[in-house]
């Protein structure tokens, strides 16, 4: 198998994963429409607030294997089925594509989450040092201030910054990819950017109940 022919599988297969709405079979299994809910996004954040904590926590543990997978086994399996060692970027392709499924699904007409969790996944196959310090930062600022949309923006911001301090010494195509897939997230909130320039983004309730199926 030639070299294009495996990044195209890998990187189909790779976006279709991505693609698959966890948080809306999850949802749906509730009874619950969750694009008719709260933000009506597919994401984690909106399941928790629809159906609880549980359900919220393994609509986003689902998301991030999206983006843990294609990093982390793909390039394994290319290497096992063919031989096959595309150094640092097939990992990269399939972690793009993987985000890209999420973000734009084939199977919702290309009307997705905002790809918070699937980066998630993959940026801890891909650089987990860097996951660290985006982790610590969304908790900080989530504590802070109870906005999921802030404190995911705040924890890009500082990926985008650790890439460079932790990977660079390796060449610039991780963290360069690894940047704009953090700006693509900032940009992903553009409508919570709007609510927290007017005062209008809610607050995470942890007290608020689900809605009822």
């Amino acid at each position: 198998m030639t070299t294009t022919m495996i990044y195209s599988v890998c990187g189909v297969l790779a976006y279709l994963l991505g693609a698959i709405p966890f948080g809306l079979l999850i949802a749906r299994a509730n009874g619950v429409d969750i694009r008719a809910v709260g933000s009506g996004n597919i994401g984690a954040t909106n399941v928790f607030r629809a159906l609880g904590k549980g359900w919220g926590i393994l609509a986003f543990a689902c998301d991030a294997v999206k983006g843990f997978i294609p990093v982390s086994i793909f390039p394994l399996l290319a290497k096992m089925l063919w031989a096959f060692d595309g150094g640092a970027a097939l990992p990269l392709v399939c972690a793009c594509l993987a985000i890209v499924g999420h973000n734009w699904p084939v199977y919702l007409r290309f009307k997705g989450g905002k790809g918070v969790a699937t980066s998630v996944g993959a940026l801890i196959g891909l650089a987990p040092m860097a996951a660290g310090v985006g982790l610590l930062t969304w908790v900080l600022v989530f504590v802070a201030k109870r906005y999921v949309s802030l404190a995911s923006m705040a924890a890009a911001i500082m990926v985008a910054g650790a890439v460079w301090v932790f990977y660079a010494r390796t060449g610039i195509l991780l963290p360069g990819v690894l940047t704009v897939l953090c700006g693509l997230v900032i940009l992903r909130h553009k409508s919570n950017i709007q609510r927290l320039l007017h005062g209008t983004e809610n607050r995470f309730d942890f007290k608020k109940k689900p809605a009822n199926p």
